[in-house]
């Protein structure tokens, strides 16, 4: 008699991960930031895309991490390195079009992808002063792709940011290419709850995947605009041996997967 395979246990914080890892296409180019970002490169490598190249943004070009890099500028970043220069070589690449896929994250991401990482309310006067783009505006504007990373909450997903860090597909339509972005632009929002992707014409946000243990109306009710659910469908979850690599190679340590 077969035996039923038991589930695979998994994390919020493990599933993001590897929904991140399975944007990456084997060959690629990858602008990886510390945290969330490198734990999905390093697994993409080590599963699908073992021919990726990870640039990381203080100076090392096709990285192959042993151990995971506590932040960009991390010696273990080093590893099997190409190159090992500076942060104006790197962008460098990225102004030349190399990168294929670049990894962002912000306080804010509305509706057509921007993203604000600046500050809530008047800029002269806000709210909340955030620590701004650093190299975010860079990746969003001269990557051929990104894919953000952000919490899944009303006021995290508004309509409209407060302020515009990292242009994504501006007001929509053809709008990012009518403000001199001839590349580029975000191709999904991976959240703790739902994958978001854009609409090929409009580049409005739309749900593609909800997650397991979610609804598309609880999606609806953490989405701070009207998001159309219509097709969506349930995440595909994470298999054993994504969680496996992950686990007891990628992160042994425990330093972001939780």
């Amino acid at each position: 008699m077969s035996k039923t395979r038991p589930a695979v246990d998994y994390s919020a914080t493990e599933l993001m991960i590897v929904l991140a890892a399975r944007e990456i296409r084997d060959g690629e180019v990858v602008f990886a930031g510390t945290g969330f970002p490198v734990c999905a490169s390093i697994l993409a490598q080590n599963l699908h895309a073992p021919n990726s190249a990870i640039i990381f943004e203080a100076g090392t070009i096709d990285s192959h991490p042993l151990h995971m890099p506590m932040a960009v500028g991390d010696p273990r970043t080093i590893r099997r390195s190409c190159i090992v220069t500076g942060s104006f070589c790197v962008f460098g690449y990225l102004q030349a079009g190399c990168v294929d896929v670049g990894f962002l994250s912000g306080a804010e991401v509305d509706k057509h992808g921007n993203i604000n990482a600046t500050c809530i309310g008047d800029y002269h006067n806000p709210k909340v002063r955030f620590t701004g783009s650093g190299g975010s505006c860079d990746i969003g504007s001269l990557a051929k792709r990104t894919v953000i990373i952000a919490a899944q909450e009303k006021r995290r997903l508004p309509e409209r940011v407060s302020y515009i860090t990292t242009p994504g597909w501006v007001d929509g339509g053809n709008s990012r290419q009518e403000s001199g972005l001839k590349r580029g632009g975000p191709c999904a929002i991976i959240t703790d709850k739902a994958v978001i992707r854009f609409d090929a014409e409009s580049k409005a946000a739309y749900l593609e995947s909800y997650h397991p243990g979610m609804t598309p109306d609880y999606i609806q009710q953490e989405t701070g605009y009207s998001i159309n659910v219509s097709q969506a469908v349930e995440t595909i979850k994470p298999n054993e041996k994504e969680i496996q690599i992950l686990r007891d190679i990628v992160d042994p340590e425990r330093i972001f997967v939780h």
